[in-house]
């Protein structure tokens, strides 16, 4: 793909999810959500290879789809009230047609089908598209309207988003997949709290974002699509191992990284409300999610491949790890724990 058609798309993609971010029409957000859609498929069928033109086709047929129940929802508003503002959803049919419409395209379940064979049939940049940039859109319109979605379905996506994506990472050995699992399992805390506490649920996406930015990078420097990768990975840069790991286990949850904060601030609200069976299986449901990623960092940290050959030769290789990055983005995923008090809403 040529630079020019590369900045031009990805120019679209940006100025679909303003538009999206920055309207309080129901026909502009339907504008921007299209124009993101049709930016990104490109940039996901661009290795004309046949997985990419699979993703990008399931892609292309999930997000219209989804996109077409929110023009629906927003007709059937613009019926009962007789105005098309995002502020004023006032029709019960249309607040249930724009939840599961926004939980297709951020990947809830039970809509998560695409979502782990798009990111396979991806290459891990424009996963970490997928999964980041293409999460914004829809959780503003999320946001937009979180005191007026329907709370029960909202509620139970969410819940049955943090079990399937702690059960569908168990037994994935490529890691693409077992990113998508991860995206749908945390996708699931922020649907959950989102109409508890719309802050709580923008400062779990703002974390998200940037503990799976620095780990997507660590992955794509140094190489690694397959658990058997991971074990490799001390060959070629025995300084990006260590910051991979800590970022995969904050990314899992675990204190005293900054994958525990969002967490910890959920369920702390979650109780604070009287909802402690919900709180209770989310706490157990993460468990999952800890223990695929304590799996990989064992790979990762503590085993040493059985291929001898690949392990001895991979070092001759000239390492392109930018180390310096890497290591700037290393604190905002791992150790803002201590900012817990002042970011509590």
């Amino acid at each position: 793909m040529s630079p020019t058609i590369a900045s031009i798309l990805i120019t679209n993609l940006a100025t679909g999810t303003i538009i999206t971010m920055s309207s309080f029409h129901w026909l502009l957000a339907w504008m921007g959500l299209e124009l993101n859609t049709l930016a990104i498929l490109p940039i996901i069928s661009k290795s004309h290879h046949p997985r990419a033109t699979e993703a990008s086709t399931k892609y292309f047929l999930t997000q219209a789809a989804a996109s077409a129940l929110v023009l629906f929802s927003s007709v059937v508003n613009a019926q009962t009230t007789g105005q098309w503002n995002i502020l004023q959803l006032d029709s019960p049919m249309a607040q249930t047609l724009l939840t599961v419409a926004l939980a297709m395209k951020l990947g809830l379940a039970p809509t998560h089908f695409w979502l782990p064979e798009v990111m396979q049939g991806s290459s891990f940049m424009t996963g970490l598209i997928i999964i980041t940039w293409q999460k914004l859109a829809p959780m503003t319109l999320l946001l937009l309207t979180w005191n007026q979605s329907s709370m029960i379905t909202i509620t139970t996506m969410g819940s049955l988003s943090v079990v399937i994506g702690g059960l569908g990472g168990l037994n994935q050995t490529q890691l693409r997949k077992v990113v998508a699992f991860s995206s749908i399992a945390h996708l699931g805390w922020m649907a959950t709290i989102v109409t508890k506490s719309n802050k709580l649920a923008l400062l779990n996406l703002i974390m998200y974002i940037l503990i799976s930015t620095p780990m997507m990078l660590s992955l794509i420097f140094s190489s690694t699509k397959t658990t058997q990768d991971l074990t490799t990975t001390w060959t070629t840069s025995p300084m990006l191992t260590p910051l991979t790991m800590m970022t995969l286990l904050s990314l899992g949850g675990l204190p005293p990284l900054s994958g525990f904060m969002p967490k910890w601030l959920t369920l702390e609200e979650l109780l604070a409300q009287n909802m402690t069976p919900l709180a209770t299986m989310l706490a157990v449901s993460t468990l999952l999610s800890l223990f695929f990623y304590l799996r990989l960092s064992y790979s990762l940290s503590m085993t040493v491949s059985p291929s001898s050959t690949k392990t001895s030769s991979k070092w001759r290789l000239k390492p392109n790890t930018p180390t310096l990055l890497l290591s700037t983005t290393l604190p905002p995923s791992t150790m803002t724990l201590p900012l817990t008090q002042l970011m509590k809403p």
